[in-house]
């Protein structure tokens, strides 16, 4: 059974419906069946604005192998006390229970997380963690604990059904599915989520790749070109190089664009105070974060924060 709450993400809900689907293509016959079902039994609106049809509302009374909840914005508009409820019932009939993106927020908020490890969107971990003390929140793609699991994006589910498909029906069954979708990029569950896809590019040179991952864990304080160079055992004129042949900007341009990206999320997702956003992105004040955001994206961040009010923030807070 898969619970899609109103403004999940259409790619999530794809790459955990769809791969059961080509399982059952690729092998003749019929190993998985599923009932897509909503809070209340109505369509459901995607987050791009396509909307789904489902098979019922959320039922309690029937039992269930895999109960999986997907979920992406707005969740705390829509995990009211009566659904939370409901999941709780629901959970107890079924023999396991998952949190796809910001379905994770809703298994926590349902209880159903407590004392075990989960991990949620990369760009949600922080406040995961700091809005549920009692889960150990750690970064990677996917969790399995015990009964229950949870994954980032929609790629960390597809390689978590890819990953379900395998134990229960083999590992050429789940290659062949992969290759349905041209898909050979399959992750371990301990792999972290990235900030930016760059960063985990195999395609790219393998220096690139490093100094990218450097900068991710470094936007609050950054490190200087000539250190980055240092810790990947190149000079900086090798940096510069490889920025220039393969991404078209230096390093510097490069890094302030990784620390914007984030401020711009924060400053639209969250309603953490600007000096926060400007401490967290690496800037010395709000007046330097104001005027680097301006130049990148034409407006200050309290005008890109008025503007981001019709939309919601991925768990609502």
């Amino acid at each position: 059974m898969i619970l899609i709450l109103p403004d999940a993400s259409l790619m999530s809900v794809a790459a955990t419906l769809d791969p059961m689907r080509a399982a059952n293509r690729v092998s003749g016959q019929q190993p998985y069946r599923w009932r897509i079902v909503s809070v209340d039994g109505a369509p459901v609106r995607t987050s791009c604005g396509l909307t789904l049809q489902v098979d019922g509302p959320l039922a309690t009374q029937s039992d269930c192998d895999l109960l999986i909840v997907v979920a992406a914005f707005n969740v705390a508009h829509h995990a009211t006390p009566a659904l939370l409820a409901t999941l709780r019932q629901a959970a107890r009939r079924a023999r396991m229970v998952g949190g796809i993106e910001a379905g994770s927020w809703v298994l926590a908020m349902a209880g159903l997380l407590d004392q075990r490890n989960a991990t949620t969107h990369w760009e949600d971990l922080e406040d995961f963690a700091a809005r549920f003390p009692q889960i150990r929140v750690i970064p990677d793609r996917w969790v399995v604990d015990g009964p229950v699991f949870t994954t980032g994006g929609a790629a960390p589910a597809l390689d978590f059904m890819l990953a379900l498909i395998r134990a229960r029906q083999g590992t050429s069954s789940a290659l062949n599915v992969a290759s349905v979708y041209v898909y050979d990029e399959v992750h371990l569950p301990t792999d972290a989520q990235p900030l930016v896809s760059l960063g985990r590019n195999s395609h790219l040179d393998r220096r690139l790749a490093r100094v990218v991952a450097i900068m991710e864990q470094h936007l609050d304080n950054p490190l200087s070109i000539r250190e980055i160079a240092g810790r990947t055992r190149c000079s900086t004129r090798t940096l510069e190089g490889l920025f220039r042949n393969l991404v078209q900007t230096s390093p510097a341009a490069y890094y302030l664009a990784l620390r914007l990206q984030s401020a711009r999320r924060l400053v639209a997702d969250t309603n953490l105070p600007m000096a926060d956003i400007a401490v967290r992105t690496g800037f010395s004040s709000i007046a330097s974060l104001s005027r680097a955001f301006r130049r990148r994206f034409g407006q200050p961040p309290t005008a890109a924060r008025r503007g981001s009010k019709i939309q919601s923030s991925r768990h609502g807070g």
